[in-house]
């Protein structure tokens, strides 16, 4: 059989965004099924439907991965645990560092106790890890140098996830020092986040927010694969220090930077998770002027997210050469000698924003 790849970023419509991306491909004639994401819970079904009408209806999925446990990428996978037998489910479980995390927590006496409240904190991968369990799936963790089929772990280090997973708005001390926060403070943050300028701007140049991602974001696994010698990252909602982190370890593995074929935007098109050195990293430099494309650039959309994606995100990956298209109202297949599928066909990419937010 000739080898293949199908890469589907579905349209998770919802008043917000999310991940949910099948992917099926062949490697020396062995085939195999990967989910990354589901988006939220109800969009589990679209996946399910989607792995039987386009992947030869399987009853078996080799691996799913959890990118981190927001429900808009976690939420669906419970179905997929649940309809089809499953191999590995990749998935990092903060109650299993309680014991390391009790020390950061006074208000915690018990390590049982805050893991108790770390599972509350993250009911989406509980759930998981509770069909997993029943289910006998295996659960591996997704650190940086894991092997995930073809695809490799870049990103997070043990490290990284640690001290994300401490910084997090999520950990109790964290969701404490947010009760007693005055609602008024809170409010204002929400207002300033909302108030947004555009400002034309000429070929080249590029805005990103000086905020960063949530910590929770920079938790996000990572992946690499090259896949009929096509290069391919998935980013899960990855932001500036775990993108960082795993460009340095791609090139101490001799993955050569810049040079990925197909992106996936990190965070629905987010300009808190990217910038411009980042991606001269990843994607190259920027160039004298739009030309014909060279790379792909992918971004879960949902139409109804107004935030989502960015404008400068937009412009900064056609800047390098990128066809940028988005799920917004769409699925979308990246492929290589694919199976036929009726009724599928071009899709028009996201033309250059003349104007970007200040």
């Amino acid at each position: 059989m000739t080898d293949y790849f199908e890469i589907d970023f579905l349209n998770v419509e919802s008043r917000s965004s999310g991940d949910a991306i099948p992917i099926a491909y062949s490697v020396n004639g062995e085939e195999y099924i990967h989910v990354v994401d589901g988006g939220f819970i109800d969009t589990g079904e679209k996946v399910c439907n989607h792995i039987r009408k386009y992947y030869g209806n399987p009853t078996y999925i080799d691996h799913v991965v959890v990118t981190h446990p927001d429900g808009d990428h976690a939420g669906g996978l419970r179905k997929v645990l649940e309809e089809f037998e499953v191999g590995f489910l990749w998935m990092l479980r903060p109650w299993l560092y309680a014991k390391d995390l009790i020390p950061l927590f006074p208000r915690f006496s018990s390590v049982e106790n805050l893991g108790n409240r770390l599972r509350e904190i993250y009911p989406n991968i509980n759930a998981l890890e509770e069909i997993a369990l029943e289910k006998g799936i295996t659960i591996a963790e997704p650190f940086q140098g894991a092997s995930i089929g073809a695809f490799h772990v870049l990103s997070p280090t043990v490290e990284h996830w640690f001290t994300m997973l401490v910084e997090s708005d999520k950990t109790p001390e964290s969701i404490k020092r947010a009760e007693e926060d005055a609602l008024v403070s809170r409010g204002l943050s929400v207002l300033a986040e909302k108030i947004v300028n555009f400002v034309k701007s000429a070929w080249g140049i590029e805005v990103f927010s000086e905020n960063e991602t949530s910590a929770e974001n920079e938790m996000s696994v990572v992946q690499y694969a090259r896949l009929c010698d096509e290069t391919i990252l998935l980013t899960g909602d990855a932001g500036r220090k775990a993108l960082t982190s795993a460009a340095d370890y791609a090139e101490s593995i001799g993955i050569a930077l810049p040079g990925i074929k197909r992106f996936q935007v990190p965070h629905h098109g987010s300009r808190r998770n990217v910038s411009s050195d980042l991606l001269d990293r990843w994607l190259g430099p920027r160039l004298a002027s739009e030309g014909e494309a060279s790379f792909t650039a992918i971004i879960s959309a949902a139409k109804a997210d107004k935030d989502h994606p960015r404008r400068s995100v937009v412009r900064a990956c056609i800047h390098r050469g990128g066809r940028v298209i988005s799920t917004e109202e769409n699925n979308i297949c990246c492929w290589h000698n694919p199976r036929a599928r009726e009724g599928w066909g071009p899709i028009t990419p996201l033309t250059y924003p003349q104007d970007q937010e200040d």
